[in-house]
């Protein structure tokens, strides 16, 4: 019998900028998010939703991202302009994770931001497992309001994820992992 925990001691990102065609089908991503969505979730309040950048859809929205970059910062290198004009030329295909927050709810706002959490991390690992490749990132775009804007999010909503997919182009070595010495601690009366 193969170890139980072996999907996750062997799952890793995969860069954006290597991920490339086929994205998942209709049906697969279908199936991953039905499991992905199964998460631990004080009161039910499914404090999150998900945004779907494919095809000219996905190009247009970097594309209107990088002007957002350039507008608040005209005076940016040419590196990272390069940078912001490609970042959603890779991947066909980009999930955003929007989380939803119920500020009237008894549950704190931290316990819905992390239910969210919960969902990304779902979908790198189920991705990783279906042998597609997968990134969460975050950066700039995700706290900015004009991007918001662009997403047309409500006020109590806020990226937690753009989670970018596709097939892995290159094998990508695993990264160092923090070990647990130090991590773990015994509490002590």
């Amino acid at each position: 019998m193969s170890d139980p925990l072996s999907l996750l001691l062997q799952r890793h990102s995969v860069p954006s900028s290597q991920l490339g065609e086929p994205a998942p089908d209709k049906a697969t991503l279908h199936a991953l998010l039905k499991a992905a969505v199964r998460v631990p979730d004080h009161g039910k309040l499914v404090p999150f939703r998900l945004i779907k950048l494919k095809g000219k859809s996905k190009q247009r929205f970097g594309e209107q991202v990088a002007d957002i970059a350039i507008r608040k910062d005209a005076d940016m290198s040419d590196a990272r302009l390069d940078k912001e004009r490609r970042r959603y030329t890779f991947a066909p295909l980009v999930l955003v994770l929007v989380a939803c927050i119920d500020k009237h709810s008894k549950v704190p706002a931290i316990e819905q931001q992390m239910t969210a959490g919960c969902v990304a991390q779902n979908i790198l690992i189920g991705a990783y497992a279906l042998g597609i490749g997968a990134q969460w990132l975050t950066g700039w775009a995700a706290y900015d309001p004009d991007v918001a804007a662009l997403l047309k999010l409500k006020e109590n909503e806020h990226v937690i994820a753009f989670i970018h997919m596709g097939t892995p182009q290159i094998d990508v070595p695993d990264r160092d992992r923090p070990a647990l010495k130090g991590l773990l601690s015994t509490w002590k009366p």
